[in-house]
């Protein structure tokens, strides 16, 4: 971790020389491909493996499988994620009787609007670089429930995962019986979480939000470290109607003496965190001023990027992820890691470059513009609002060279849909609506009727399941010889990618 600063080191064994090296010979071949071609056979320099399995497959036991079903029904039985009391009092109750496990460790708090689970899996990579045994808490899931919880990279195991769930079963009764309202879903899987990081146990938790911040049921915790990502319209019904107002919400993981690191923002919002942060004596590191991105590539597999962090710069790391959203929430990802380590405020030093490296290198983001098929090629990505979906046509137009894309939409019915269809309108040559399999989904037949005001009634087809709307897009894309390089987006929804992935079965 006090390794020297990348720009004073100079080892042709290391490498950042056999990058130029590349670059060098790559450019007699090609100049506009040097670094192109450079990022690819440098991401098999630097990879470690690839974090854990991301996305678990069903418990090949029977008995497992269906201790696991059990469970869910049990969790499923309660007030779903969007059926909301908002109120800290119950989980609080749930801590006390379980002895505070949330305490046992130092924790990293995530909010925001967009990005906020891509840069934990990229804040639990980096850690786990230096030898910290991580507890990750993220939602929704893509797949299976117990992608929620996660040690050291990998989700819990299933048998782990209802293990826990018995463990602490008789204390959710409890507090159950002595509450107006039962735990939720959401409250328990919190519980959960933090008793198997205890029982682990692990040096870090890395914290997702479930909404909003002040009452979410994760805001248990003392975190030292809170992050912000970038804050947009989401929720609108529960959070507030202006990003101001979400602020508000959300700055509520900012704790006595913290340090923040705070995603650009727009600002109204700036201003509200930074409020809040002046109010409990938190230090705020800001993307451009004190952090940020200073520069990206795109490469094959990913992008290659110089960030800036709160200790120095950090050059040529490769992360195999598309977009520049993505590369924004690695800017923020490192210096929160930077952060927990108190460089910048403590500290004048940087973290070592090749762990860096290694730890970007090897992040994946299932469900975030997510390659799942080829001829033609397919991709998910679990854009399920306005600035997701315009983050999301950035990093595919800028990837990905398709002659035409099919998009195929699932959404559900709490979500701004007009605002995410006409962020895709211009890359979309043709849209085919369905619906998923949950209670949220939005009609597919009422999902159509928006579709058609914006893309017109010819680019429009709608097909209800969604393994209907799948071939229907896959058919389109291969239609025709002069649309070769044709590709499928699904997206809207994650719950919509969640079960395309299974259907295409990368389950």
């Amino acid at each position: 971790m006090s390794e020297p600063r990348p720009s004073d080191r100079h080892d042709a064994s290391q490498p950042d020389d056999t990058f130029e090296e590349i670059v060098g010979e790559e450019t007699q071949r090609d100049p506009d491909l040097a670094v192109i071609e450079a990022g690819s056979r440098t991401l098999r320099t630097y990879a470690g493996s690839p974090q854990g399995e991301a996305v678990p497959a069903r418990p090949t036991d029977p008995e497992t499988d269906q201790a696991l079903r059990a469970v869910e029904q049990e969790l499923a039985g309660r007030w779903g994620e969007t059926k909301l009391e908002p109120s800290v009092t119950r989980i609080a109750a749930l801590m006390d009787v379980l002895g505070e496990p949330q305490r046992a460790y130092p924790s990293i708090h995530i909010t925001g609007t967009n990005g906020k689970t891509s840069t934990a899996r990229m804040i639990e990579a980096l850690l786990n670089a230096f030898e910290l045994r991580t507890g990750r808490y993220t939602s929704p899931h893509v797949q299976s429930i117990t992608e929620r919880i996660s040690l050291d990279g990998s989700p819990i195991e299933a048998e782990r995962f209802i293990e826990t769930y018995e463990d602490i079963k008789p204390y959710v009764e409890m507090v159950d019986a002595q509450q107006p309202y039962r735990l939720s879903f959401f409250e328990v899987l919190t519980g959960m979480a933090y008793a198997a990081f205890a029982d682990a146990p692990v040096d870090v938790a890395v914290v997702e939000v479930g909404m909003g911040g002040t009452w979410d049921a994760t805001n248990v915790i003392d975190s030292t470290v809170a992050v912000v990502t970038p804050i947009s319209l989401d929720h609108t019904d529960r959070l507030g109607t202006t990003p101001a107002e979400i602020a508000g919400e959300k700055s509520g993981v900012i704790k006595q003496g913290a340090t923040v690191i705070l995603a650009q923002q727009p600002v109204d919002a700036a201003q509200v965190m930074l409020k809040k942060a002046v109010e409990v004596d938190a230090t705020v590191a800001r993307e451009g001023m004190e952090f940020g991105v200073t520069s990206r590539e795109v490469a094959v597999g990913g992008q290659l990027l110089t960030l800036r962090g709160l200790g120095g710069e950090y050059e040529d790391i490769f992360l195999p992820l598309y977009g520049a959203h993505q590369a924004h929430n690695a800017a923020v990802a490192l210096s929160a890691v930077e952060a927990f380590f108190g460089i910048g405020a403590e500290q004048a030093r940087s973290l070592d470059i090749d762990a860096i490296r290694k730890a970007f290198a090897a992040v994946i983001s299932p469900g975030r513009l997510e390659v799942v098929r080829s001829s033609p090629t397919v991709v998910l990505d679990a854009a399920h609002n306005p600035a997701g979906a315009r983050a999301a046509a950035d990093g595919i137009s800028e990837a990905f060279s398709f002659s035409r894309l099919i998009g195929v939409v699932g959404t559900s019915g709490d979500k701004d849909v007009r605002g995410l269809l006409e962020a895709f309108e211009p890359i979309f040559a043709e849209v085919v609506v369905t619906q998923n399999s949950t209670d949220r989904a939005m009609d597919a037949d009422e999902l159509a009727a928006i579709a058609v005001e914006v893309f017109g009634d010819d680019r429009v087809q709608v097909e209800p399941r969604l393994d209907d709307a799948l071939e229907a897009a896959i058919t389109l894309a291969e239609e025709d010889d002069e649309y070769a390089g044709a590709g499928v987006l699904v997206t809207g929804s994650v719950i919509t990618v969640g079960e395309a992935r299974l259907l295409l079965g990368r389950g």
